[in-house]
């Protein structure tokens, strides 16, 4: 029997998205600025996940200006509209679009006195990339200068917007209900080889294809991708947390071990953009999916590989040998009864 064995596994994940069995919600506030800029409020928190950035191509896209022409504002709860917490997948979900909603109401203050300038309809004006024009005639002027007749005419182009999303409690008796109004699908394949002599798993490839709804930041959504898959990957055969009666037994990073890049194999990412029919965005969320289905599919592959099932976390070398130990037991005796 050779030494290393390869194997590949399968696993597919749903996700429900914002705060559960309740009302989410999210609120924020506009203004286009002076010099075509615009200035967003909200209290959203950024933790690493690239909220601002996002947040800062919704405004753009929605009002007509180049994202770098967005300032987002102090997020200081105590003088911004609520967003909640940065969790639960729900940022780009909830925040990016309240701001989207908060931007078009801004928008509709505008387009109507600069279509009233021009002697056009509201519904005509256009704007993109820091330009605004009314469709189908010659009018066109940059967005500062729409500002500056707006203001002019004693209008500052300020929105508010709030957006919600419900959720139910399960019935106790039945399990009915609806603790979501978002989902996100996603299935990954993990690809490893197995040293029988030392218990040593190492993961060759990872493939990931996941539905994200409309994509804002592709690339920003792809490295969420990356990175819940390296944590699912230490999860599925690093990470370690002991107790012992209430006391971590795990007191550093010398024995709670995570992966490095030398661990990270290859990954590959597909998006599905099947978007939100109950958002303005059509966005979803990937922050914890990625997450999901990363330890099945390597728990899976391990069983393709030398076909024991490891059915706790994480699969250490140990924890491998002895699966392998009790296989080897198990075929004896079989054999033996024969």
């Amino acid at each position: 029997m050779a030494r290393w064995a390869r194997g590949r596994g399968m696993a597919a994940s749903w996700y429900g998205i914002a705060r559960t069995a309740t009302i989410d919600r999210a609120g924020a506030w506009v203004e286009i600025d002076d010099g075509g800029s615009a200035k967003v409020v909200t209290g959203v928190t950024e933790i690493g996940e690239g909220i601002l950035t996002v947040l800062a191509q919704v405004a753009a896209e929605e009002i007509g200006i180049k994202p770098e022409d967005v300032v987002i504002g102090d997020n200081d709860t105590a003088r911004s509209p609520e967003a909640a917490h940065a969790g639960a997948t729900r940022q780009t979900y909830m925040i990016g679009n309240a701001v989207a909603l908060a931007c078009r109401d801004a928008r509709l203050k505008l387009d109507k006195e600069i279509a009233d300038h021009w002697g056009a309809g509201a519904d005509q004006i256009r704007a993109f990339d820091g330009e605004i024009w009314a469709e189908g005639t010659n009018n066109r002027m940059p967005m500062e200068e729409a500002i500056e007749i707006c203001k002019k005419r004693g209008v500052v182009p300020v929105g508010s917007a709030s957006f919600t999303a419900h959720g139910t409690g399960l019935d106790p008796v039945d399990g009915s209900g609806a603790p979501w109004q978002a989902y996100v699908f996603g299935c990954q394949v993990a690809e490893v080889e197995v040293d029988r002599l030392t218990g040593e798993v190492q993961v060759l490839g990872m493939w990931a294809v996941h539905d994200v709804g409309r994509a804002i930041n592709p690339r920003g959504v792809e490295g969420q991708i990356e990175g819940g898959i390296v944590q699912g990957l230490g999860q599925a055969l690093m990470e370690d947390y002991q107790l012992e009666r209430g006391h971590t037994k795990t007191h550093g990073f010398a024995k709670y071990i995570l992966p490095t890049a030398l661990d990270v194999p290859q990954i590959n990412t597909r998006l599905v953009e099947d978007r939100d029919p109950c958002s303005p965005l059509g966005a979803k969320g990937i922050g914890e999916p990625a997450l999901v289905p990363t330890a099945p599919a390597i728990m899976n592959a391990i069983y393709d590989a030398i076909g024991v099932r490891i059915t706790a976390l994480p699969a250490t070398p140990e924890a491998i040998l002895t699966a392998l130990e009790e296989k080897e037991r198990a075929e004896a005796e079989v054999a033996g009864q024969s």
